[in-house]
């Protein structure tokens, strides 16, 4: 029996009993910067220099979850090669 009252979107929350959420949500890094349009060896940069998305640790491996790659992103947007993307 189907349940209507199901929402089908994915979680907002991690899901630490779903090995499958996992896999989704959080990428290592060059997954994560294959996923930006960027390189490992960038987003290895930008963690030592600064400027670059939040990330967790767990152990020695860094993960970066999807939500905070999108807003990273979204931040990051320019209208032209001269916009510094501070409000005038």
């Amino acid at each position: 029996m189907k349940d209507d009252t199901r929402d089908d979107r994915e979680p907002t929350t991690h899901n630490f009993d779903s090995p499958t959420e996992n896999r989704r949500r959080w990428r290592r890094t060059p997954d994560a910067a294959a996923y930006c349009g960027s390189t490992k060896s960038t987003f290895e940069k930008l963690r030592v220099t600064g400027g670059g998305c939040v990330y967790s640790k767990i152990g020695k491996i860094v993960v970066y979850d999807i939500d905070d790659l999108d807003a990273w992103l979204a931040q990051h947007r320019r209208r032209s090669t001269s916009d510094t993307g501070k409000a005038a």
